[in-house]
Order: C-alpha cells, then sequence, then structure tokens
C-alpha cells in the first residue's frame, strides 16, 4: 500500500483528460476536503478518479489554482535522487543531440517530466527556477540530481516570476553553490553573449529566442539593423556576425545595454554596434521622426498578455509595436514582431501585428513564423507551453 495520501476527482471532471497526459488538476477539479486542504504544499499524494482508480503520483499545492501536477504515472513512484537525475538525464540527452557546446535550456517544465521546473546551463554553470512549491521544497535534491548527472558545480536558485507569485512562494534569488565571477560569456549563431546569471532577466538569456535570432541573421547580410527591446544584444549581435553593416540596439535597461556592448566587443563587432536607451515606444517614434531607415527591424517586447484578463489590453500594445515599427522598414525591408506571451495565440498575435502594419500604411507578406527551439519542447495537451511566438514579413 502507498504510504502517500489520497486525493480525488469529483465525478465530474475529465480524467480521461489526465490518463491521456494532460498534467494539472484545477481546484474546481478535485474532491477538496478538510484533510486536503492540510496537505503541505509540494508533498506528493496518490491521485485517484471518483471510482478510486489511480491515475498517478502528483504533487500538491492547496494554495493554487493548478491544485495537483502529475509527477509520475506510477502511483507506488518515489521522488528521490535517483527519480530526479533520471528525468534530468533523459532531459540532458535530447540536448546534447541538439547542441555542439553546454549552453541550453535543460529542462522545460511539464515538457521534460520536472513540474514548473526550468534549469538553463551555462557550461560549467546551470539556473534552476523552482516555479512549483514540490520543487522549492525539494531543491537541494534537485540541484544534486543536477550536479551528479551534468557535473555542474555552480547553481543559481532564481526564484523570481509571476509563475512563484500564483504557487505562493517568495522571490529570493541568489547563488546557492560555486562562485559567479561576473556576466558568463555564451556562444550562440556565430556572436558571444553576456548573461548576467544573477542580475539579469529571466535566468541571464533567452535561449528560447535561438532559432528565430538564426533566422533574422539569414535576411541581415549587409542590412541595417534595428533591435528594438533588445535586452543584451539578442538580435542585433546575430545579424551583425552575419554580416549586417550596421546594428542598433534599444532597450529601456542600462545594465542590459551594456551586456550587449561587451558581448559585441567579446565578438569583435563593436565598430558597427551602437546602443540606445529608452522607452521602446519613445525611440521608435523619435526614429521615425528623425527620418531613420533600416532594412531589417525586429521587435522582442515582454509579455503584454501574460494572463487571459490582459489579452486585449496585451494585444493593444502588440498592435501598437508593429504599427511604430513598420515606418521604420525600408521599402523592401523586413520587420520581425515576438511575443512571448501565454494568453495571446498564434492567430491573435499575427492579426495584430497585421493590423498595426496596416495602420502604419504599410502592406507586405508573411514570410516565416518562428518558435521556441527544441530545447524549449511542448506537451500536446499543454498550449501554454508553446508560448513564444515569432513573424517575420517583408513589407512594401
Amino acid at each position: 500500500m502507498s504510504k502517500h495520501s489520497v486525493i480525488r476527482l469529483k465525478p465530474k471532471a475529465e480524467a480521461r483528460a489526465i490518463r491521456h497526459g494532460f498534467p494539472w488538476v484545477f481546484a474546481n477539479e478535485l474532491v477538496t476536503d478538510r484533510r486536503t486542504r492540510a496537505l503541505p504544499a509540494g508533498s506528493f499524494a496518490r491521485l485517484e478518479d471518483a471510482d478510486g482508480r489511480a491515475l498517478g503520483l502528483v504533487t500538491v499545492n492547496p494554495a493554487s489554482k493548478i491544485i495537483a501536477r502529475m509527477m509520475d504515472r506510477d502511483p507506488d513512484a518515489e521522488i528521490t535522487c535517483d527519480w530526479l537525475a533520471a528525468r534530468i538525464s533523459r532531459a540532458l540527452e535530447l540536448r546534447t543531440r541538439l547542441y555542439d557546446a553546454p549552453f541550453y535550456r535543460l529542462a522545460h517544465a511539464e515538457a521534460d517530466g520536472l513540474p514548473g521546473v526550468v534549469i538553463d546551463r551555462f557550461g560549467d554553470a546551470a539556473v534552476i527556477q523552482p516555479n512549483a512549491a514540490w520543487a522549492d521544497a525539494q531543491f537541494a535534491l534537485l540541484a544534486q540530481a543536477l550536479q551528479q548527472v551534468t557535473g555542474v558545480s555552480i547553481i543559481v536558485k532564481n526564484a523570481s516570476g509571476r509563475s512563484r507569485a500564483l504557487e505562493g512562494l517568495d522571490e529570493e534569488t541568489g547563488l546557492y553553490c560555486g562562485a559567479l565571477n561576473g556576466a558568463v560569456p555564451v556562444q550562440m549563431n556565430g556572436a558571444t553573449y553576456m548573461a548576467d546569471l544573477l542580475g539579469g532577466q529571466k535566468t541571464g538569456l533567452f535561449f528560447d529566442q535561438r532559432d528565430n535570432h538564426a533566422f533574422a541573421a539569414r535576411l541581415a547580410g549587409g542590412a541595417r539593423v534595428l533591435d528594438v527591446f533588445s535586452h543584451v544584444g539578442g538580435f542585433a549581435l546575430a545579424a551583425l556576425a552575419q554580416g549586417a553593416a550596421s546594428a542598433l540596439a534599444v532597450d529601456s535597461s542600462a545594465p542590459a545595454l551594456e551586456l550587449a556592448q561587451q558581448g559585441a566587443s567579446f565578438s569583435g563587432l563593436d565598430d558597427r554596434f551602437q546602443t540606445r536607451q529608452g522607452d521602446a515606444f519613445g525611440v521608435m517614434e523619435a526614429l521615425a521622426a528623425e527620418g531613420a531607415q533600416f532594412d531589417l527591424v525586429v521587435c522582442d517586447p515582454p509579455a503584454f498578455a501574460p494572463s487571459k484578463p490582459a489579452l486585449d489590453k496585451g494585444l493593444r500594445a502588440y498592435e501598437r509595436v508593429a504599427r511604430l515599427a513598420a515606418p521604420l522598414v525600408a521599402p523592401g525591408g523586413y520587420l520581425g514582431l515576438c511575443s512571448c506571451s501565454h494568453a495571446a495565440d498564434l492567430n491573435s498575435f499575427r492579426n495584430a501585428s497585421a493590423r498595426g502594419i496596416g495602420r502604419a500604411g504599410r502592406r507586405g507578406q508573411l514570410i516565416h513564423t518562428g518558435f521556441g527551439g527544441a530545447d524549449h519542447p511542448q506537451l500536446p495537451q499543454l498550449a501554454e507551453s508553446g508560448y513564444l511566438k515569432a513573424v517575420f514579413f517583408r513589407l512594401d
């Protein structure tokens, strides 16, 4: 008999979806009696359907709308260091097939069988985001398994972000083990990026945009490039590495642009690279007033629609980005627009982008749609995991 507590779905809950791979149980689907509500956040339980048939081992957080997350289809599984190491090893096997160097998203939450856990690897260092209560409670074990499988000696616990707040967790980010001496250089797409693992956005670098950087760089030979919401120079540095004539990186963060400048210098590209700090909308308006034109413009803003209540406002913001960016594209040039909003599906985002281009008096053809790379796998049952969208247009 399992030593785990038992929790049970309500009679009208859709047990079949869970049997077919859906990884979450929402609070309104579960019998939440006093015993269930008393379970500690991050504890494990045996999930059963309304008829008492086992569905698997889940982790429980009574304080979250996602009250249970599937850990293992075996209801008697034990979450040990060996269990975690097996999941990380499976994730590592895919990444080592994909990439020659150890710089990638190593674990992408539910899709890699580690609910709520994001691990980005930077050579000998790794950043863990424990975005679910179980991972926060088992962080030491998770770090031990990660070191056992990969041999990394530096681990950062990144406890920031909206997901942790929804789980009722704190936001304390810090160095868990090892030592960091400044930003970490990361080679991607022929350029070197500088990742601040402790003080940067998210885990320090957006590995999810790697393939989109590469596509944009294919358009950049001899081009004048504008990279808006540039962070540490994502699109700009990749474009320069592939022969762009010049690149201007725009961001509101001075520290991010300083890292971009360091990356350009490290890559030997600083003679063609410039930065401009300021609000992206204001800078685009100012560039238009100056009569500036570019052969390739890419905008990669933060998530304007992180949740369904923010969707309408977020789509208007994406439309505005397109409306301000389109006039900056020279005739026959290219415009790339990105969204990392979970709530905005591809069709809605693409339509908002097209409206903005039309409102700017421009017309064009959609030439490419991009997504996160293969180190950001998705569960087909979980649309939210496919958050990143990028659409590229050629404008008349």
